[in-house]
C-alpha cells in the first residue's frame, strides 16, 4: 500500500460533506467501509472504499508467453 492510497480524516469529511470527523466515519462505516481510528482522526484507504463498492483490485502476478498470445 502507498501513501496515496491512504484518506486521511479531512480527505474523508470532504468526501461525505460531514464537518464532524465521527460523523464522517460513521458515514462510510454506515456503507460498508472499514474505517480506522487514528491518533489524528478516522482514516481508510481507497482499496477500502472500492471493496465496498465491489471493486476487487486484481493481484499482479507475472505474465508466462501463453498469456501474451
Amino acid at each position: 500500500m502507498n501513501v496515496q492510497s491512504v484518506l486521511d480524516c479531512d480527505d474523508i469529511k470532504a468526501i461525505t460533506g460531514y464537518q464532524r470527523p465521527a460523523d464522517a466515519a460513521r458515514c462510510l462505516r454506515e456503507q460498508g467501509v472499514v474505517v480506522f481510528n487514528g491518533r489524528r482522526g478516522p482514516w481508510t484507504t481507497i482499496d477500502l472504499i472500492n471493496k465496498a463498492g465491489g471493486i476487487e483490485a486484481i493481484p499482479r502476478t507475472e505474465l508466462s508467453p501463453s498469456d501474451i498470445l
